[in-house]
């Protein structure tokens, strides 16, 4: 399968250096597909995600796209730090080996991106963790129509509330907030078809050399890599559609 790879700009992408990809699935006839790799405690990843839904509200065709929300984890070996809890500012500081002014320094940019996006961030309460059990949410969540929602949920719990979202009794919370049962949400982090499901979409951005998110691919041909501007998006929405319709409509032929 060949990709285009429509913009690339790592310094508005959260990078990982560690990358790997299945078969994506057919997109499917009504509606055109797009994919996102992404990780829950990325911020570029949340202001690309706003940027994208900018776009899409002044889409005409908005109503003829599906947007899939694959698992990738920037950190798949952060564990868990026996009851020491980090924000962003600490956590960027112990791994760079930098000062917490430094560090502090250097989300300040993001701060002021994620202003421009309508996002609040609040990296001074977030709570570093691994987030392969957050994935494992946002999986089941998928199955029962609502992965965007998942999502967003996600996003909001740990940038803005500074909720751990590596606690499962957290996790089971969050479930049940966008409409899961009790029973939903502990299948969601105790089934191990979910945890293939996150290993099956990290594996699929190994194998499209995805190395840094948010990773958009519009009807598997179009690719956006990190939190480009609105017009970008809705200039690689109108494109790519063009040329879904035109397929569908000859197709139906």
């Amino acid at each position: 399968m060949r990709y285009l790879l429509f913009l690339l700009l790592l310094p508005t992408a959260c990078t990982n250096a560690q990358t790997t990809i299945e078969k994506t699935e057919t997109t499917k006839k009504e509606k055109m597909k797009i994919e996102v790799w992404s990780d829950v405690v990325c911020p570029f990843c949340y202001i690309g995600k706003r940027n994208y839904e900018a776009a899409l509200a002044k889409f005409a065709a908005a109503g003829e796209v599906e947007i899939i929300w694959r698992s990738y984890q920037l950190d798949p070996d952060a564990k868990p730090d026996a009851g020491k809890k980090m924000n962003s500012y600490q956590n960027l500081a112990e791994r760079k080996g930098i000062s917490y002014a430094e560090s502090v320094a250097m989300h300040n940019g993001v701060i002021e991106m994620g202003k421009a996006a309508g996002l609040t961030y609040n990296f001074e309460n977030t709570i570093a963790c691994n987030t392969f059990a957050a994935h494992c949410l946002l999986q089941k969540a998928k199955e029962l129509g609502l992965g965007d929602a998942a999502k967003e949920r996600l996003f909001a719990a740990y940038f803005v509330e500074g909720q751990d979202i590596g606690d499962a009794a957290t996790l089971e919370k969050l479930g049940q907030n966008l409409g899961l049962t009790a029973a939903e949400a502990k299948d969601a982090l105790t089934n191990p078809i979910y945890a293939e499901r996150v290993a099956d979409d990290i594996r699929a951005a190994e194998q499209l050399q995805i190395s840094g998110v948010p990773f958009f691919v519009f009807d598997n041909k179009y690719a956006i890599s990190g939190a480009q501007p609105v017009a970008t998006f809705s200039q690689t929405l109108e494109k790519s559609h063009k040329e879904w319709s035109a397929k569908q409509t000859k197709t139906a032929k």
